[in-house]
């Protein structure tokens, strides 16, 4: 594994709660996230040689404008919908291997108490974590090839990638998300260029 990849990998390697409330639940996570995606999708497109739905960005841009497109809607309404699907799809992969206990959880509700997060939004979270993992709801959230790509980023972000349970959880749900394999590859080589930071 080249050094770079260890590197990202070791950095999401933390418990639930800091996966979770440290970084995923950031109000902007919402756009590195979609900027991750947005470029995966691209570099897919343009590896088939396809058209891409979204207007392309400058190669030296690693910051793409993705305010507007699918992977991050203007519309207020879409963009909360859209976080709530992206927040259940980490929960569940951050459930994944079973060890999201009732102490992870009082960690993870004291964190939430630090967020700027209305009393809905950790309403669901709270919800979310109680309920058990339900990767049928997760796939729901797929209305859209975009829109997988995006819930499949998410829940990269959420797991520790040395984990088998959760390698199985994602290999499961790319499956179920019809991704294919290059567009899950490309999805995944950007999660590696993102920055290490603490959660």
């Amino acid at each position: 594994m080249p050094p770079r990849a260890a590197s990202f990998r070791s950095s999401w390697a933390a418990k639930a709660p800091e996966k979770i409330a440290g970084s995923a639940l950031r109000l902007g996570g919402a756009a590195v996230l979609g900027g991750l995606a947005y470029r995966a999708w691209q570099n897919y497109q343009a590896t088939r040689g396809a058209r891409t739905t979204v207007p392309a960005e400058p190669p030296k841009d690693i910051t793409p404008k993705v305010e507007g497109t699918e992977f991050l809607p203007s519309n207020s309404a879409e963009r909360g919908e859209l976080s709530l699907v992206l927040l259940r799809a980490m929960i569940a992969a951050a459930k994944a291997d079973g060890h999201i206990d009732g102490k992870e959880q009082e960690a993870i509700f004291a964190k939430l108490d630090k967020l700027d997060l209305d009393n809905d939004a950790k309403a669901f979270v709270i919800d979310e974590l109680r309920k058990p993992l339900d990767i049928d709801a997760v796939v729901e959230g797929a209305t859209s090839p975009e829109r997988a790509v995006e819930i499949y980023a998410a829940s990269l972000l959420a797991i520790d990638p040395d984990d088998p349970a959760e390698q199985a959880y994602l290999a499961m749900l790319a499956s179920r998300l019809k991704l294919d394999p290059a567009l899950k590859a490309s999805v995944e080589t950007e999660a590696q260029k993102l920055p290490v930071t603490a959660g």
